[in-house]
């Protein structure tokens, strides 16, 4: 069990108290900002103290500049510092804020504390609109398309030790070291430190000595400058120390990411959902790719004209189970920013049916020790389900988890709107030979062409073996979708059904059923008995249904591919031979660990293995290669992030002695 497994993945909302029109944090008996006037304290202390508007007037960097905060709040410091940027910023210039926060307010109390204020009202309101499932972890919120928002949820120290980037600037915001101690803690500054760029700043209110010794104690030196309004004196300071590596990567120096180096063209092999959604990430950072699929846009799993969106958590809280739930609360900001007439997708919820006691004991203490938000998911009993599911359920079915915002997706067109909203262009060729090059890579297609890239992503499943041999197993599961017509007086179901198999409500009279699952099936045929399998696999939850289903009217058949852990494989792709050289120790002893960073195939990056979970799974991991190919902080923490790596399969091949 992982550091993070077993404890409660959900997370308390805070609590607020207006008294004489002043906020207060009864938790910590302290007020969020000043009475007299909270926003020019802001500008003044974190804006002015780090000397933001000279630094991003003149930003000509490609990376993100990136704040760090201390405390999220009401998001006041966000608010402010999103709008300056987008004022004094080059139109190229992008931001990065993470911000930390143990007690988050409601996405209802947010709106209501900026109702009042005009002129930040409306960024307030976006960033509420997008405000996640109280989940403790990162999530990743697009405020613009320059904007992005990292909201960490947890223990200042937890979070800072999970960080997976490097910050220019910190705001210090937490309540004061006398209310909370646990914000001004040496370890908290350690964390900042070990989470700095050569040069960062830090400003904060409190002058408090502790607050002096421990930033100083962590390699920043700091300075007393004038305060806001009332207050005396405030503290700003600058990173001056070499920065220590991560703890976390010293005990597994194998995922040490790659040095960041100029992007450069990118060719994404993979048009599935897997590429396509690589594709759009890198494009809403300034970079044009080339996508490459003989099979054309979604012609593989990714074919499917609809999909069931859910995931599969476990009680022991493990990655897997933090990086779906993740995956599928940012699925649903991503695809109503991207279509928000929900033509390719549909939130109509999705129930996971318990047949039996012992599943039903499964699912509630599933629910009883992750203790997640009901906003995500929460246990339904037999009536409430049979309710939400608007058609009957067998009799033995005695209730489930039912997650209200997931639902489907249209595949196929998902991934055609993904590359025109990318701009990608579409080469319906092989790619039959990848060789290193200079400058990156040299691809070598089926017509007998040749291009160039400093970068390549490899998404095209199991075909991505034939093209490097430094990948892990991509062994392919056969799965065959059913397409039944629904007679005009049948009860259709409203939303997701799952047992061992899903239905989706039906679209046109048309009711999607799967899937078939054979491993190692190479038949790209669909076969009547998987239809009829499929018809039993919905029988099983909702028999009356299935009864009224005539001939099937169609069938897809699909090859999705599978990690060994049930993770995809998302990241840079190693140097096995240099792994197998540099950690051979560890088939002796798995505590032998040599303190050499991984070696990679520079510039050439994986996104595979989704599985049946792929369109969950897909844009959150897009999210993880593109941030780590652009020098950005990783939408999630370390530990999570390192789980995805290809190279984890190689790492326990060696310990095994393999």
């Amino acid at each position: 069990m992982s550091e993070s497994e077993g404890e409660r993945l959900g997370i308390e909302p805070g609590t607020i108290e207006i008294d004489r029109q002043v906020l207060r944090a009864p938790a910590y008996d302290d007020v969020y900002f000043s009475a007299d006037d909270g926003l020019a304290e802001s500008r003044h202390v974190f804006i002015e103290g780090n000397d933001l508007p000279t630094r991003w007037a003149h930003w000509r960097q490609p990376r993100p500049f990136v704040i760090g905060e201390t405390g999220f709040g009401t998001g006041r410091n966000v608010v402010l510092a999103w709008q300056l940027f987008r004022d004094l910023a080059p139109a190229t210039a992008r931001l990065h804020i993470v911000s930390i926060e143990r007690h988050p307010l409601t996405a209802c109390d947010l709106r209501a504390l900026w109702r009042g204020h005009p002129a930040l009202a409306a960024d307030a309101a976006r960033i509420a609109d997008q405000w996640p499932a109280l989940v403790r972890g990162t999530h990743r919120l697009h405020l613009d398309d320059r904007v992005t928002l990292d909201l960490v949820l947890d223990d200042v120290e937890a979070a800072l030790s999970g960080l997976d980037g490097l910050a220019d600037a910190w705001f210090l915001d937490g309540f004061a070291p006398a209310r909370n101690p646990a914000m001004w803690r040496a370890g908290v500054f350690r964390g900042l430190a070990a989470a700095s760029r050569p040069g960062a700043t830090f400003a904060t209110y409190s002058c408090a000595r502790v607050v002096r010794e421990h930033a100083a104690a962590a390699g920043f030196a700091w300075q007393k400058m004038p305060g806001a309004g009332h207050k005396r004196e405030m503290l700003r300071g600058r990173r001056t120390a070499r920065m220590p590596a991560a703890p976390a990567r010293q005990r597994r120096p194998w995922f040490e990411p790659p040095p960041a180096s100029a992007p450069g063209p990118v060719a994404v092999i993979g048009a599935g959902i897997a590429g396509t959604t690589v594709a759009e990430a890198l494009a809403r950072r300034g970079l044009h790719c080339d996508l490459y699929d003989p099979a054309g846009i979604a012609g593989g799993a990714s074919g499917h004209a609809r999909a069931a969106l859910h995931v599969r958590p476990a009680a022991n809280g493990d990655v897997r189970t933090r990086f779906q739930l993740t995956a599928l609360d940012y699925l649903g900001r991503w695809l109503a920013d991207l279509d928000g007439a929900r033509t390719l997708w549909s939130d109509v919820g999705l129930l996971q049916l318990a047949r039996d006691p012992e599943a039903q004991a499964r699912q509630q203490h599933c629910l009883d020790r992750l203790d997640l938000p009901c906003s995500l998911v929460h246990w339904v009993g037999r009536e409430t389900a049979q309710r939400l599911a608007g058609t009957a359920l067998a009799a033995d079915v005695r209730g489930g988890l039912y997650y209200p915002n997931a639902g489907w997706v249209r595949p196929d067109r998902l991934c055609r709107r993904l590359v025109e909203r990318s701009g990608a262009a579409l080469h319906r060729v092989a790619v039959t030979g990848l060789e290193p090059a200079a400058a990156g890579w040299r691809l070598t297609s089926a017509d007998g062409k040749r291009a160039q890239y400093a970068q390549v992503v490899l998404a095209c499943a199991g075909a991505a073996s034939a093209l490097c041999r430094d990948l892990p197993p991509l062994p392919s599961v056969r799965g065959q979708v059913s397409v039944f017509g629904l007679p005009l007086e049948s009860a259709s179901p409203n939303c997701v059904l799952c047992g061992r198999g899903y239905a989706l409500p039906p679209v046109d009279g048309r009711l999607h059923v799967g899937a078939s699952f054979r491993r190692d099936a190479v038949d790209a045929a669909p076969h009547a008995a998987e239809d009829e399998a499929n018809r039993a696999m919905l029988a099983e939850i909702a028999p009356d249904l299935a009864a009224q289903l005539g001939s099937p009217l169609a069938a897809r058949v699909a090859f999705r591919c599978t990690g060994h852990d049930r993770l995809p494989y998302v990241g840079p792709v190693p140097d096995a031979a240099a792994w197998r050289r540099d950690y051979a120790e560890l088939a002796l002893d798995a505590r032998r660990i040599a303190a050499v960073p991984g070696a990679h195939r520079r510039g050439l990056w994986a996104s595979l293995a989704h599985g049946a979970h792929g369109m969950v799974s897909a844009p959150l991991s897009a999210e993880v290669l593109a941030s780590r190919l652009c020098d950005e902080p990783m939408p999630r923490a370390a530990t999570e992030v390192d789980a995805l790596h290809p190279g984890r399969w190689l790492i326990r091949e060696l310990i095994r002695g393999r």
